[in-house]
């Protein structure tokens, strides 16, 4: 075709038919029914392995991964022994999770063509088959490990017994936390209502699978709505309360970077337990920075990954997750800072060296976004302020400079030993010049 001759190229023609076509609600209704993604290659980077589920598939994104292939097996025993439960038929659980397959499919941003409708594609069928399958195999493992039909099962079954709840659910509940592993609740909800033949119970759901995730959690707050999926059941659970309301300061100056924990306690500011696990409940009071327990194991490092993936790629999450680890990087530099917060009670070590605490705090926090004037900037500026009084500055100097090794201190105190031993002196060597003359006691007069 010609530059300037009479004929569109075709991709012209293809933007202007679209562009007629475009229309801004069902677009904004599009964006508005994703929940689950991909984990773009720019976060993965941080570490792969934290968004790899180990040894199970859920939903489309790993499903036929070659690691993940054994456990297909366990799911269709799973699914067996669910419709003997019931004594439903397969149907009725097809029928009433198709109902849903369009809102289900939409849930999953990126889904491939292969597990959508088309004509003759067969991609509606495998799509609800694998929903029905993999929602069927966790209300398994979840009851199985609440102790609750386990009896339906061998003894000897490799994951339905006390010996998989030991040795293979630990695993199935990390790959649960993974983000591009999510399965929709609302198959959950669906698929026990057909068994049970009650009507759909959101709390009901709610509750199973985060008792599942994290028995000594705080319930939900009944009345919420159904979640989205069991890693954003799992993350509101950790959000719970009200941040502490604290005046905006026009100081700009207070918007610099924490102190680490040392410096802050050397400076005067104290640190406590909150009263609650919450990541809301960190208050500055009175000196004191009281702030929620927070356990540190093996699967603290992908589980804060997770959430705050989901937290940055799901509009409307907001960030509470992704700020609270970023106020934990600031006050965490060393091994000493992490030692001082266990000591406090604030971080439960149970991987053992502080040093590797405060490795994987300052590592997960690399290339955080975080919104302006969040709570915790309100924590952080108040915090500040207090470390900048000329009082708190100055001990916190002395301590730094003086304190830190024992030769240090011995040098000071002897040098102020010597001060007030060369004072002291002074003073009794200049005594007796400024003495009025009457002062001393009259002679006795001579005998005659």
């Amino acid at each position: 075709m010609a530059a300037g001759g009479g004929s569109k190229r075709t991709w012209v023609v293809d933007v202007e038919k679209t562009l007629k076509e475009a229309d801004k609600s069902v677009e904004v209704s599009r964006w508005e029914r994703h929940c689950i993604y991909r984990v773009p290659a720019c976060i993965k980077d941080i570490k792969s392995k934290a968004y790899q589920p180990q040894v199970v598939s859920l939903g489309p994104f790993h499903h036929g991964d070659p690691n993940l292939l054994p456990m297909e097996e366990h799911k269709r025993r799973a699914l067996r022994h669910l419709l003997r439960r019931a004594r439903r038929p397969l149907d009725d659980f097809v029928a009433a999770v198709e109902d849903d397959a369009e809102q289900l499919e939409s849930a999953y941003m990126d889904l491939g063509v292969e597990w959508r409708a088309g004509i003759g594609s067969g991609g509606r069928e495998r799509f609800l088959e694998m929903m029905i399958v993999d929602g069927c195999f966790l209300l398994e493992v979840m009851r199985t490990a609440a102790g609750k039909n386990v009896h339906d099962y061998a003894s000897n079954d490799p994951i339905f017994s006390s010996h998989g709840i030991l040795y293979m659910v630990p695993y199935i509940r990390r790959d649960m936390l993974m983000l591009e592993n999510q399965l929709p609740l609302l198959v959950l909800q669906k698929l026990n209502a057909v068994e049970t033949g009650k009507p759909p119970n959101d709390d009901f759901v709610n509750r199973m699978v985060l008792r599942f995730l994290a028995p000594s959690s705080r319930p939900l707050q009944p009345g919420i709505g159904l979640g989205l999926h069991p890693l954003d059941v799992f993350r509101r659970s950790m959000l719970y309360g009200e941040y502490q309301k604290i005046p905006n300061s026009r100081d700009t100056q207070d918007n610099d970077i924490i102190r680490s924990a040392v410096e802050l306690y050397e400076a005067g500011i104290g640190f406590k337990t909150s009263k609650s696990s919450s990541l809301h409940d960190i208050r500055f009071r009175h000196g004191v920075l009281s702030m929620p327990t927070v356990p540190v194991d093996d699967s603290t490092e992908y589980m804060f990954l997770n959430m705050m993936a989901f937290e940055r790629l799901h509009v409307g999450a907001g960030n509470d997750v992704t700020a609270y680890v970023f106020f934990m990087d600031n006050i965490i530099d060393s091994a000493k800072d992490v030692a001082l917060l266990s000591s406090k009670g604030i971080i439960q070590n149970a991987v053992g060296s502080d040093k590797a605490v405060a490795k994987l705090f300052n590592s997960i926090s690399r290339d955080v976004v975080l919104e302006q004037d969040s709570a915790l900037d309100a924590v952080q500026r108040q915090v500040n302020g207090y470390f900048r009084q000329p009082w708190n500055m100055w001990r916190a100097n002395l301590i730094h400079t003086y304190f830190r090794s024992p030769w240090a201190f011995l040098s000071l105190a002897a040098a102020v030993f010597l001060l007030v031993m060369t004072i002291m002196q002074t003073v009794y060597t200049v005594m007796p010049y400024y003495r009025p003359a009457d002062s001393n006691p009259p002679s006795a007069p001579s005998p005659m």
